[in-house]
């Protein structure tokens, strides 16, 4: 069932969830599995690494969990890790636009709200001069998630957002790799469970010609599998300190049964991107299927 062809509107798409909040998470997340994926999900003797996540969306709660998907207290974490110097250069956090002291800002820069958002809560600055800070302020404000308030619910049930306690703006140094044509960075996404290195895919060329690449634990290249982007037909290198991040991925990784940990890698600068808990929300098809279980075999679920 295509629902975004049913229900084009993302914003009604999330207000209808938001009103059914009251149906249980087992519920819920059985429906979304078969609208999202096409089949049913085995929550009894789960096997796929999508199913699993349901069951981690459901049932573990790491009082941790909340500050590692808040984009500002993240850092703290990642500081009390011992891996502060792997941080973008923060400029400021603010409780609403207003608070901004634009004038004060670097010439380019990057602002985003704290509580995430898919991607669509961000702004990038490339040229203080030529910005029109009304109008910037404006998008701000119209942020899904308004001064004072966190998320007291999640449309993909993600327990950790919900304990969020408040929205804030982010305002950090704009990282950039003039290696690519379109401006993007290569992204390097780490999953790891129990503190274990099992994975890794990188996005690139995200802005033009996205391709998204997988490798395993021995850092062996998957040339047949692929997710919701086409592989790459020559995997890029990857770079020579591919280890140290792996390493640190694994330190700030360790405390959940799963997470995955993104960096940026520029020039050989690492820099951290991300934890997240579920990729997807956990609707992902892989290609080929058999993937689903290969990576549902590294994720241990005796939490539930």
């Amino acid at each position: 069932m295509n629902y975004k062809k049913i229900i084009r509107s993302r914003k009604y798409r999330l207000l209808i969830l938001k009103y059914i909040n009251w149906i249980p998470d087992r519920i819920m997340l059985r429906i979304q599995y078969r609208i999202k994926m096409g089949f049913w999900p085995d929550f009894k003797n789960p096997q796929r690494f999508s199913e699993k996540l349901q069951l981690y969306k459901m049932r573990y709660r790491n009082p941790v969990m909340p500050c590692c998907v808040d984009k500002y207290e993240v850092r703290k974490y990642v500081k009390a890790k011992g891996l502060e110097h792997i941080l973008t250069h923060l400029y400021g956090v603010y409780n609403h636009p207003d608070d901004i002291d634009f004038e004060s800002l670097p010439n380019r820069f990057i602002a985003k709200l704290t509580t995430g958002g898919g991607g669509l809560n961000v702004i990038i600055i490339k040229d203080k001069s030529t910005c029109d800070w009304e109008k910037v302020t404006k998008k701000m404000n119209s942020w899904r998630w308004k001064r004072g308030e966190g998320r007291k619910y999640s449309s993909g049930r993600e327990w950790a957002y919900t304990g969020i306690k408040q929205s804030r703006i982010v305002i950090e140094e704009l990282l950039e790799d003039d290696r690519n044509a379109d401006g993007s960075i290569d992204d390097y996404k780490l999953m790891c469970f129990n503190g274990k290195f099992g994975s890794l895919w990188i996005d690139k060329n995200r802005y033009s010609n996205h391709k998204r690449g997988f490798w395993d634990k021995n850092l062996n290249f998957l040339p047949n599998v692929s997710s919701d982007h086409d592989t790459f037909e020559t995997p890029p290198v990857l770079p020579d300190n591919i280890n140290e991040m792996i390493e640190m991925a694994e330190k700030l990784s360790e405390d959940f049964p799963y997470a995955r940990v993104d960096f940026y890698n520029i020039k050989g600068r690492i820099v951290f991107g991300e934890i997240t808990f579920y990729p997807w929300s956990g609707y992902v098809k892989f290609h080929p299927d058999t993937f689903d279980f290969e990576l549902g075999n590294l994720f241990n679920t005796d939490f539930s």
